[in-house]
């Protein structure tokens, strides 16, 4: 089953229940256990520029956002 449609697909598989079964388990994401795949942004939910020092779990833009309302001081 080749489909640039992801909702014709499942419509597709959902007259066949042991198929749609096999087709979700071998094309779910994988679950990540380390790496840069698992570390998001609680804030915007960005992968990249991670910030998980002081378990801040912010990316760099969000935190330069609110890196002064948590305490966060610029020095020159």
């Amino acid at each position: 089953m080749t489909t640039k449609n992801w909702k014709k697909t499942f419509q597709q598989l959902k007259a066949k229940p042991i198929t749609l079964k096999k087709y979700i388990k071998h094309n779910a994401p994988k679950k990540r256990t380390s790496g840069a795949g698992q570390k998001r942004c609680k804030r915007c939910g960005r992968y990249g520029g991670h910030i998980s020092k002081y378990h801040l779990d912010l990316c760099r833009c969000c935190f330069r956002e609110v890196a002064t309302s948590i305490g966060f001081k610029k020095y020159r």
